[in-house]
């Protein structure tokens, strides 16, 4: 074997090589930056960007459910409010008389809302409720998810369970996931942020088997956004923020607890990677851009 003096030369190339890995490692951490911040919304609980064509446009805006209100009260006070994607607001009143509207998802020009203990469907063309489709034995229904073939799934967080809509029926379809709440359907994979874990449920399983993806967060997870290399974002709602890398790994993104701002039901936009977050008690949305 060569001999290599003096020995410092020897090992200073493999420290130079590593401490160059080490900083790329940490300056392609995922990190947040503020955009802007929307006041005066009405206890905001779930945002979900949406684009669409609109007179031979494309016209691109942010729905925000407000609960303006209690969150478990059917009380008719709530509503879902329009923003632009700057964070101007388009139409404060865009729907009204809803109860406790809390997750929103999009299937062929309708938006699909939880709220407390029925999912409400809306032609969004003309905002005009055209069904109200009541889940059994339900009682705090708080997100929604549609996959490839218009299958609505809804969480029910203080019941545990998990609820699909199809032709007109909501029924129970699967039970025993303790804190269930924020849901996302990826390709045939539903996705639910429970408790402290991130989990994931193959629909093309019968035994509806489920698969922990990550677990740790400090606080009870609320929503979930897949940001489309695998990776995931997942709030808290108590006022974390969390990126939840494809191998399990989170990293803390952001704490607002000390601002008494929430984290509730987060919005992304996958064009500009962008996050948008309702902040509940805090009645505000503030956004903020991904970096790597």
């Amino acid at each position: 074997m060569k001999a290599c003096f003096p020995l410092l030369l020897c090992i200073l190339p493999a420290l130079i090589t590593t401490t160059v890995l080490a900083e790329e490692a940490i300056s392609s951490q995922p990190e947040l930056e503020a955009l802007w911040h929307t006041k005066d919304l009405r206890v905001p609980e779930s945002v979900l960007w949406h684009q669409q064509q609109s007179n031979g446009k494309t016209d691109t805006l942010l729905f925000v459910s407000e609960i303006d209100g209690q969150g478990s009260a059917a009380d008719a006070v709530g509503g879902v409010a329009v923003l632009n994607t700057d964070g101007t607001i388009r139409n404060k009143d865009w729907l009204r008389g809803l109860n406790a509207p809390k997750g929103l998802a999009v299937f062929e020009s309708k938006l699909y809302i939880a709220d407390l203990t029925e999912v409400v469907i809306v032609d969004i063309a003309s905002a005009k409720v055209l069904q109200k489709i009541k889940a059994p034995d339900s009682v705090f229904l708080n997100d929604v998810t549609i996959d490839a073939k218009g299958g609505v799934y809804i969480s029910d967080t203080r019941k545990n369970r998990i609820y699909k809509l199809e032709q007109d029926k909501i029924s129970s379809w699967l039970e025993n996931v303790e804190a269930a709440n924020g849901l996302k359907v990826v390709a045939e994979q539903l996705y639910i942020a429970a408790g402290d874990k991130l989990l994931k449920v193959d629909l093309a399983d019968h035994n509806k088997s489920i698969t922990q993806v990550a677990v740790g967060f400090a606080e009870r997870a609320d929503g979930l956004e897949p940001v489309g290399n695998g990776d995931f974002i997942v709030s808290c709602w108590a006022g974390l923020v969390y990126y939840v890398s494809a191998d399990g790994r989170i990293k803390e993104l952001l704490d607002t607890k000390a601002l008494k701002l929430n984290t509730a039901d987060i919005g992304w936009d996958q064009t500009t990677n962008t996050l948008y977050i309702p902040t509940f008690l805090g009645t505000s949305v503030q956004a903020y851009k991904l970096s790597y």
